[in-house]
């Protein structure tokens, strides 16, 4: 019986054995207890993994390739990502339902002076996540359920109103010969209207 050159059985090489005695290793001496990683032999400590906010790549492996580690975008209030390069104030109304006035109404209700939400502490933050979420504010999934709400009112009565709706047209007595476009969506064009 002829064996092909694919049908040989692989032999693992000496730097694959070794790896493999090292997970054996691992899993043989390893308890889920310990604080000294068992695969580095015990030098270093195991923790959790830190954010680096820095710009600078920094070099892994011989591969040629770099890697920016990684850094915090955003902090997240009511469910809500909001920059951390900008101020505060302008930070909070990327919030659905918060704007300018509501945004400086929170800040002074928390006093939190208006600097940069990557400069502001955890206290800071807390305070402000604590101000949004149990305030009195109608924002996020609230708000537009309440729109929705109030829109299917007028088209279950079947008012005016209600009926422009239905017809995706403008509500408040808009000219729609020409225009309206926003409302209407793109141009259909029928054959023969032209007179």
């Amino acid at each position: 019986m002829k064996v092909f050159a694919s049908q040989k059985l692989h032999k693992p090489s000496c730097c694959q054995s070794t790896l493999c005695a090292k997970m054996q290793g691992l899993s043989t001496t390893g308890t889920l207890n310990s604080s000294k990683s068992t695969y580095l032999g015990g030098t270093r400590s195991v923790c959790a993994p830190r954010l680096v906010a820095s710009n600078t790549p920094t070099r892994h492996g011989g591969s040629g390739r770099s890697r920016t580690p990684l850094k915090i975008v955003a902090a997240r209030v009511a469910g809500v990502e909001i920059p951390n390069a900008k101020k505060l104030e302008v930070s909070l109304t990327y919030i659905y339902g918060i704007g300018p006035t509501k945004s400086k109404e929170i800040m002074t209700n928390t006093q939190i002076e208006n600097k940069r939400v990557k400069d502001l502490s955890e206290e800071e933050l807390t305070k402000l996540r604590k101000e949004v979420e149990e305030g009195s504010y109608l924002i996020e999934g609230d708000l537009r359920r309440f729109n929705a709400m109030n829109i299917k009112r007028l088209i279950d009565i079947q008012c005016y109103r209600g009926k422009r709706h239905q017809m995706s047209l403008p509500v408040r007595g808009q000219k729609t010969k020409t225009n309206a476009r926003t409302r209407k969506g793109k141009k259909k064009t029928v054959a023969g209207k032209k007179k």
